[in-house]
Order: C-alpha cells, then sequence, then structure tokens
C-alpha cells in the first residue's frame, strides 16, 4: 500500500511539472508575440512602447505560482534581445518591471485565490510597477541610455516636453513624474482590465490548478 501510495505521489508530481513546464512555454510563446506587437501611445515620447505581454505571464503566476510568471517575464525578454535596437538595455528594463508587476499580482492571487483575490492582486501589482519603474528608470533605465548608447538627457528631456504639450518636462525627475508614471499607470491598469475580463471565464481553472499546486 505505501508503495503504491509512494507512485501514485510521485506520477502526480510528474504530471504537475509536465504542466507546469508546458504552460509556462504557451504563455512564454504568447508573451513574446504579444511583445512584438508593442505599439506607441499618444502624448509619450517615441521610446516608450506599449504592449500587453505582461498578462500571459501574470496568468502562468497565477495557475503555477510566481516563479512560473517571473521565469515568462525572463524568457519572453530573452527572445525578444535579437530584435532590439536598446542594446538589450529596454529588455532589462521590462523584465524587473514586469517581474514586479506580476510577482506581486501572483503573491496576492496565491494568498487569495478569488474573484476578489485578483482584484487586490491586479490593483496592488499596478502600484508595485509604477513605484518600482521610478526608481528602475531614473537609476538605471536613463543612466544607461545616456553612457551606453551615447542619448544624451537633454535630449531625452526634450522628447517628453515636446510629446505632451500640456505639461512642462524640463528635469530627469519631470521625466520620471510626468512621463514614466502616467506610463506606467495607465499600462497597469489597462492591462489589469484585460487581464480581468479574461480571468473571470477561467477563474474556476485557474483557482483548481492553484490549489493543486499547493497541496
Amino acid at each position: 500500500m505505501t508503495e503504491t501510495k509512494d507512485l501514485k505521489q510521485q506520477n502526480e508530481k510528474r504530471k504537475s511539472m509536465i504542466y507546469k513546464v508546458a504552460l509556462t512555454g504557451i504563455m512564454t510563446a504568447l508573451a513574446e508575440v504579444l511583445m512584438m506587437l508593442e505599439i506607441p501611445l499618444p502624448l509619450m515620447p517615441g521610446f516608450l512602447k506599449y504592449d500587453f505581454s505582461d498578462i500571459p505571464a501574470l496568468f502562468a503566476g497565477f495557475a503555477c505560482g510566481p516563479l512560473a510568471g517571473v521565469i515568462v517575464e525572463f524568457l519572453k525578454n530573452l527572445i525578444h534581445m535579437p530584435f532590439t535596437g536598446t542594446q538589450y538595455i529596454g529588455e532589462a528594463a521590462n523584465f524587473i518591471s514586469g517581474s514586479i508587476f506580476v510577482l506581486t499580482g501572483a503573491l496576492i492571487y496565491w494568498k487569495m485565490r478569488s474573484k476578489k483575490g485578483v482584484v487586490m492582486s491586479l490593483i496592488f501589482g499596478t502600484i508595485a510597477l509604477t513605484v518600482a519603474t521610478c526608481f528602475v528608470n531614473y537609476f538605471f533605465s536613463l543612466p544607461l541610455y545616456e553612457k551606453v548608447m551615447g542619448f544624451p538627457m537633454p535630449a531625452i528631456i526634450d522628447m517628453c516636453d515636446k510629446a505632451n504639450t500640456a505639461v512642462t518636462i524640463k528635469t530627469k525627475m519631470d521625466v520620471i513624474l510626468m512621463t514614466f508614471v502616467p506610463f506606467n499607470i495607465f499600462k497597469g491598469i489597462t492591462v489589469s482590465i484585460v487581464a480581468f475580463l479574461c480571468y473571470l471565464p477561467l477563474h474556476s481553472f485557474l483557482s483548481k490548478k492553484a490549489l493543486s499546486q499547493n497541496k
């Protein structure tokens, strides 16, 4: 009986691992496709592009755990590197910001596997994304664009100022507060809305999978 029980548990673990690997691979492929469909936004400088590629990573985190979501974020940016024009700076920043959004959301969802939990996960994920990207862009992305790509800060400021004539952007901090903060709030909210609408028909499946993975 003990051997039969152990064998059954091993089979269940094997099936669980196969499921995780398969779903992570599928979500990575979908995330990369969505990342390739990035678009510019009105009132934003041309170097800021919008996409929905965090949604597959988020669902991987919901179904298989927070680590799976981070793995999807890593793999989609790794695959995207040959197509970049930012010398991998954009992909590194995208990985950091996307991982923070997905990790925050998935951690909360795994504590509250319900519709209320997914709403809370998306709200706090958006807040974490917005706050974290302020630091990422101020201390990491913008300095690297200047040093590695020779993209001077005055040129970045000028691009941001010309893109949105409703505000005056004169300093690096203005770029963060008046360009990156609104961009990431908009991105977090719109991605969250689409993610929630996609979640509604799948919530029973995702909840059951999360429960089975947590046993």
